[in-house]
């Protein structure tokens, strides 16, 4: 049997690898929808279900993940969601048409929805508080490298070999990570038996599902305003009725009393705020890079990877920076700081020296990365273990979610600016983005207030080792 020194020493691997694949994958496809549609003799609009179906099919499973890692145990749910990935993936490289390649990343989707909230779960229960820090800031690099990596490896993939190649590298990892499932997987079960929320299940997964439907086509003016606020209205009254319905059962799919702990309220709350103005990003840089400098689209892919190397030396101090100044202060400073990075984007034009366009990549990607390390951890400070699962579960429903807000917020800003400004005037384009990189920056500097709630020593039972009562028991609604 495996000991559980060995397992602490190669389960941050296990679900690294695994959620690197998932990560890559997710943002690899967008920069082969071009050859894809030119394979599969249709346009590339047509093939926006392909992006679609997969961010659906997120929003539906995540939720449901934490009951079924309760129920079958971690191993068995972490490996089958590897298996069926990888399988989805040979299919989305095997496609013929454009529906057999929607079907193969809906299928993929449900793979991808088990990964972040089981793999995370894992982690939380294999390492005491006071080692978690360090554990999460292991896997959280590839959450923030893989988007970053994604477009320009698609592009060199795409350019080199053929598109059904970027679904083929998903086969020689996904195979790699199930072996060591296998191999360093614990099985961690739910201490009670609890059925399923069927009718909460419904009511949440379809809000969700329309509601990031509704975000991922924001700005693309494929439907009439009448129809997206009626369809707006219908998503947000679905997760009323589910915040109605699980507040009179005894085993919600989504325990929402965990929010009356301060620390998980902050964290999940406050993250999702601070990313409305950190996910548009991945949408306005190439478009500054690309359409505003006029780089080809490999340069500006060349350009973000000071970001990722940022992210990755972030966890050399990011323990060092929460023991020192505490979850509070680095939260409410970090902010604000990525606030101003965002800002200073604004002063990127043609004649900017590359190094100065480089030293931004840097300060974003380790602001950012001790960001997301802070807030990730935040959240289970104060989580009992039995509790762990349902906050692993919820805390992904919202960080999927936001992300889809994010992504919203930045084609809005710059829709507001570009308005009817022609592409090809370089200058236009470019002094238009530069007003939705400040647009951003004063959201994101704003959402540093959600963190003031914090007290001083929160967080300190994982930055410290301390050992804190709890404030709340969240056990029923």
């Amino acid at each position: 049997m495996t000991s559980t020194a060995t397992i602490k020493q190669y389960l941050p691997w296990v679900v690294a690898t695994a959620l690197f694949m998932e990560q890559l994958d997710a943002t690899i496809v967008n920069t082969a929808i071009p050859s894809i549609a030119a394979s599969l003799h249709v346009t590339p609009l047509s093939l926006k279900s392909v992006v679609t179906s997969y961010i659906l099919s997120l929003a539906v499973g995540i939720p449901v993940s934490g009951w079924m890692a309760d129920r079958y145990g971690t191993r068995r749910v972490f490996g089958t969601a590897i298996a069926i990935f990888t399988l989805a993936s040979v299919l989305c490289g095997l496609s013929l048409n454009a529906p057999m390649m929607t079907a193969a990343r809906l299928l993929q989707g449900i793979g991808g929805a088990m990964m972040m909230p089981v793999g995370r779960l894992a982690i939380i229960r294999t390492f005491p508080k006071s080692e978690l820090l360090g554990a999460m800031n292991f896997v959280i690099i590839p959450a923030l490298i893989g988007p970053l990596l994604g477009p320009t490896v698609g592009g060199l993939i795409v350019h080199w070999v053929s598109w059904r190649a970027i679904f083929f590298v998903n086969v020689p990892v996904g195979l790699v990570a199930l072996f060591l499932v296998v191999k360093y997987m614990p099985d961690y079960r739910g201490t009670e038996r609890r059925p399923l929320d069927v009718i909460g299940m419904i009511l949440f997964s379809c809000g969700t599902a329309l509601l990031s439907w509704l975000l991922e086509i924001f700005g693309e003016h494929t439907l009439d305003p009448t129809t997206a606020v009626v369809m707006l209205g219908l998503s947000i009254a679905l997760l009323v009725a589910y915040g109605w319905h699980a507040s009179g059962i005894e085993y919600p799919l989504l325990r929402l009393a965990l929010f009356r702990v301060r620390t998980f309220r902050t964290a999940v709350l406050g993250g999702f705020a601070t990313r409305l103005g950190v996910g548009g990003l991945p949408f306005l840089l190439p478009l500054l890079y690309q359409v505003g400098l006029g780089l080809p689209a490999w340069k500006s892919g060349l350009l973000m990877m000071p970001t990722a190397l940022a992210a990755m030396g972030m966890k050399l101090i990011s323990a060092r920076l929460l023991s020192r100044f505490g979850y509070r202060q680095v939260l409410i400073v970090n902010t604000v700081c990525i606030g101003i990075t965002i800002g200073l984007f604004a002063m990127v034009k043609s004649t900017t020296p590359l190094a100065f366009i480089v030293m931004l990549g840097l300060m974003q990607g380790f602001f950012n990365s001790l960001q997301f390390s802070s807030m990730n951890t935040l959240a289970y400070a104060d989580v009992a273990q039995a509790d762990s699962s349902m906050a692993s579960t919820i805390s992904s429903s919202f960080q999927q979610l936001s992300m889809s807000f994010g992504l919203a917020a930045g084609s809005l800003v710059a829709a507001w600016f570009l308005g009817d400004v022609p592409q090809t005037n370089r200058g236009m384009v470019t002094s238009a983005l530069h007003s939705a990189f400040v647009a951003l920056s004063v959201v994101t500097i704003l959402s540093s207030l959600a963190f003031w709630t914090l007290r001083r020593g929160d967080g300190e039972s994982i930055s410290k080792g301390v050992k804190i009562a709890p404030e709340a028991t969240p056990a029923t609604t």
